[in-house]
């Protein structure tokens, strides 16, 4: 039985999704569609910036009182951002929408970003980015991100750089928020217990005061580069290496191909066909594992691996190899049924985090102006035949792909 959810549209244009369940935990937040592709070049690192100073400080609340607000109560507040996107959200016990509702509305309406409170944020934030830079499994993905979206906003990483951090002000976040967190720009969730027409009438109280004018917002798609191939010499052990593709962004009908794609490739489970061959059969790396991701105008898929510097080259052919035979010999729809088994199966486990999905039907009616629930999601992999398989495996064919190696 297809589940039943709510959606409201307040006076200023914020759209709300409400799933009522039976829960002893509620769930609230707010999705907005920006992130650190809408900075400008000399602000780095404000869009990640933003989310962590958001919670020092408001007109009526001091730091503590923010961190306590749901904390006293058993409950959370959390926030990330991304390239695209940043979210604020709580959950709590049953029984605390309004508390959580006017918490998240507080924030984004009247975040003060307090100069002093700043100024220790910086410290964190630049000891995020050398722990981050520490980690040659995670700055492989930034640097090949820097290649393939050469000449846009997606090419930098979110956190900055450390100068471009230490030079951010009170000013600059708050005419962030501003300029990007507007009724235009962002969708609301619930999900609890809690009546819907209640819930709605919580938020239009709350943040019916967000009328942000909605800035002009300028993405520029990052131009189509020649593949690569390059290694990196940092001085370590491992190599850590990236061979991955542009593919194309969310709106785009093949979705659900490229997904099942990914999963067969390279998806969370052992028996992935490049763990497999990679590691099962060859014993050449620890881990080997693929991903997909995908903005409203482009997008890409990254395959990454780690290994002894000696095995990048034939991790590599094995790798295009499995590629090529995805082009040349498709799947039949014996195998392709398998794998929208697998992935089907995977998709409706997700459903018993309900944190995860009511963020996910938030973003569904952000990106695509309906609900695309799991179930729906689930019609639309079902339907993916062999040759779309194939479509979509030759724009990831090895003469396309580019690869980015850091020893």
């Amino acid at each position: 039985m297809a589940e039943k959810y709510d959606i409201f549209t307040l006076p200023n244009g914020i759209r709300l999704v409400v799933w009522q369940i039976k829960s002893l935990v509620s769930y609230f937040g707010a999705i907005v569609s920006t992130g650190s592709r809408d900075e400008s070049p000399e602000r780095q690192g404000l869009a990640h910036f933003v989310e962590h100073t958001i919670f020092k400080g408001t007109g009526k609340r001091k730091a503590w009182q923010i961190s306590s607000r749901m904390e006293s109560i058993g409950g959370e507040l959390n926030a990330y951002t991304s390239k695209d996107e940043t979210a604020v959200y709580t959950n709590a016990p049953a029984g605390h929408a309004e508390r959580a509702i006017e918490l998240v509305a507080d924030l984004i309406a009247d975040s003060r970003f307090p100069a002093e409170e700043l100024e220790k944020e910086k410290d964190v934030v630049i000891e995020e980015i050398h722990s981050y830079e520490d980690s040659p499994a995670d700055s492989v993905f930034d640097e090949f991100e820097e290649l393939i979206y050469e000449g846009s906003g997606l090419e930098h990483n979110i956190l900055g750089t450390p100068e471009s951090v230490k030079a951010l002000t009170s000013a600059d976040c708050r005419a962030f928020i501003d300029s990007f967190y507007t009724p235009e720009e962002m969708t609301l969730y619930y999900a609890g217990a809690d009546d819907p027409q209640r819930v709605a009438r919580l938020v239009e109280r709350h943040f019916s005061c967000l009328h942000f004018p909605a800035a002009p917002r300028v993405r520029t798609t990052p131009p189509v580069r020649e593949p690569f191939a390059l290694q990196r010499d940092l001085g370590n052990h491992q190599a850590n290496t990236i061979v991955g593709a542009r593919t194309f962004g969310r709106l785009d009908p093949r979705r659900p191909a490229l997904l099942l794609l990914n999963n067969y490739l390279g998806g969370p489970c052992m028996n992935s066909r490049l763990n497999r061959e990679l590691r099962d059969r060859r014993g050449y790396v620890y881990t080997v594992e693929s991903s997909v991701s995908m903005y409203e105008d482009t997008g890409s898929i990254f395959i990454y691996f780690g290994c002894d510097p000696d095995k990048v080259k034939k991790c590599i052919k094995l790798i295009h190899n499995e590629l090529d035979r995805l082009v040349q010999s498709p799947l039949s729809e014996k195998a392709l049924e398998a794998v929208k088994r697998q992935y089907c199966g995977q998709l409706t486990v997700t459903t018993d985090h309900r944190e995860s999905r009511a963020m996910a039907l938030a973003k569904s009616l952000m990106y695509f102006g309906d609900i695309c629930d799991v179930e729906a999601m689930i019609d639309k992999v079902r339907e993916v035949t062999p040759a779309q398989i194939r479509e979509v495996a030759e724009m990831i064919a090895p003469c396309r792909c580019s690869s980015l190696t850091l020893t």
